[in-house]
């Protein structure tokens, strides 16, 4: 996000437009702020989907950024902690963070639905087909007048939520007596003989009562995966079926295969297994790099993948059979544990007796994990510059304690290996503490990267006073490095 471009107002040179110091307010209606750093990775990722989104969004909603690193009085009265940070502002004032997807898509979706009012006005039953035909389900209210106590209720709500449904709402007297009340409509698209298409909202309108009653229908039996939902499905144990849905071009078809993951999974409802089905292009790449399965997987069927919300992760490797059985008898061995779970991991290192030991996947259990040790690991990726300028500091620490029986040191790549659930990684390296009699409790190390300052930390942290044999070791190992024997080899 270096340069400024002309669809993105840059509060750099529109400072006295954009923004008032004494109110702490941006002079435009729904903008989307993005606070940034230049030296930010994640931030320089996005820019291009966030200028396109500019582009397209421009003389609809405005979007604006803000360079932290410059306009640090701006960025310190908001909070910011960490780029990007994207703020939403409603008459001028910071309404809420922006939790939409990160694509140019998703933040023009979002923020057209931003611009437009809490709650769309309905004055027949036209307007009411129109509303309810939509890619997304509905929430629709039918009141007795402007005057009522629950339209009001309704609208504080449908304000309050806003950022993730859809809602409208009629005061019209003939649609209210032909439908009465909340009604959540589940996308056209989707309607199944396997369930509801309309359900009705009975308690009394508040807030907390029509989020609950939202978040526990909105998606119905078997959703409709995508990437700006996906984030609100990952809470949950999920079954995905992907093949080449596409709703605009096919909807018989697609519905084909949903309807036999439906009619399967019905079976097992009460088991805490939720269902999805999704376009395996949109996917791909999330398949090939967590699910190991490439485009020519599952041929002209749905492949389908079982991740559970600790993380764990299951294929259906026999085909998908058009009478379900297949799929059955994957369910059957999931909810029996007879199936193996699948881990992207390297091979296990054939020797591994160098100071830093290394760890892969399948032997993260083994190592990381085992009861009687203290064990550092540091989570990479070879391409990092941290992470190599780290290399002869973490293995000089791993030198110094190598005759600690109690102390393992050891690194596992991120990248080429699954991170196991407790182990936040989200840039390298990543390091973690894992106290003997402690595993469920990883320490993430949070200090400076020097020796000394890691030889502290485990002085403090370990279950044992550590053993320190510094010099001793590193002429050991300088002799076997001189003699030609790299570390790895080293006995």
């Amino acid at each position: 996000m270096e340069h400024h471009s002309p669809k993105i107002y840059s509060l750099i040179w529109s400072y006295a437009f954009m923004f008032s110091t004494h109110s702490g307010s941006f002079h435009l209606s729904t903008p989307c702020i993005i606070l940034y750093s230049n030296r930010c990775g994640h931030c320089k990722k996005l820019a291009p989907d966030f200028e396109a989104a500019a582009t397209r969004l421009k003389g609809t909603v405005p979007l604006a950024k803000v360079d932290c690193t410059v306009s640090t009085e701006i960025c310190g009265r908001f909070g910011v902690t960490g780029y990007p940070t994207l703020k939403i502002f409603r008459n001028g004032q910071d309404s809420s963070s922006y939790d939409g997807p990160r694509s140019a898509d998703g933040i023009v979706n979002y923020m057209k639905k931003q611009a437009g009012p809490n709650s769309v006005t309905l004055h027949s039953e036209a307007d009411l087909e129109s509303f309810i035909d939509h890619f997304d389900a509905s929430v629709v209210g039918f009141f007795s007048g402007p005057d009522s106590g629950q339209l009001a209720e309704f609208l504080k709500s449908a304000s309050a939520m806003r950022e993730h449904f859809r809602f409208a709402h009629t005061t019209h007297m003939a649609l209210g007596l032909e439908h009465g009340g909340v009604l959540l409509v589940r996308p056209p698209r989707l309607n199944s003989k396997f369930e509801e298409s309309v359900l009705r909202f009975t308690d009394a309108i508040t807030t907390n009562t029509l989020r609950r009653f939202i978040r526990d229908n909105i998606f119905g039996m078997c959703p409709h995966l995508t990437i700006e939902n996906r984030d609100k499905l990952k809470g949950r144990d999920l079954l995905t079926a992907y093949y080449d849905l596409d709703y605009l071009r096919n909807p018989k078809g697609s519905n084909y295969w949903r309807n036999r993951v439906m009619k399967v999974g019905s079976q097992f409802a009460s088991q805490g297994l939720s269902f999805a089905v999704a376009n395996r292009k949109d996917f791909l790449d999330e398949l090939e790099e967590e699910f190991g399965l490439g485009a020519s997987d599952g041929g002209d069927v749905p492949f389908v993948t079982i991740r559970t919300r600790q993380g764990f992760k299951y294929t259906m490797r026999e085909e998908f059979t058009r009478d379900g059985k297949s799929l059955e008898r994957f369910l059957q061995d999931y909810f029996a544990g007879r199936l193996k779970r699948y881990i992207k991991s390297e091979p296990i290192p054939e020797k591994n007796k160098g100071p830093v030991k290394v760890v892969v996947a399948e032997s993260f259990e083994e190592i990381v994990n085992d009861p009687e040790k203290d064990v550092l690991i540091e989570f990479y990726a070879p391409w990092c510059g941290h992470c190599k300028s780290l290399e002869p500091k973490y293995k000089e620490l791993a030198e110094q304690l190598y005759s600690d029986p109690n102390i393992v040191i050891a690194k596992m790549d991120a990248t080429a290996n699954d991170v196991p659930q407790g182990f936040d990684v989200q840039g390298f390296p990543t390091i973690y503490f894992s106290r003997a009699g402690k595993k469920d409790q990883p320490l993430r190390y949070e200090g400076a990267r020097e020796v000394k300052d890691f030889i502290k930390f485990l002085k403090r942290e370990a279950s044992h006073v550590p053993v320190i044999s510094g010099e001793e070791k590193k002429t050991f190992f300088k002799r076997e490095k001189k003699r030609g024997l790299p570390s790895s080899k080293i006995k």
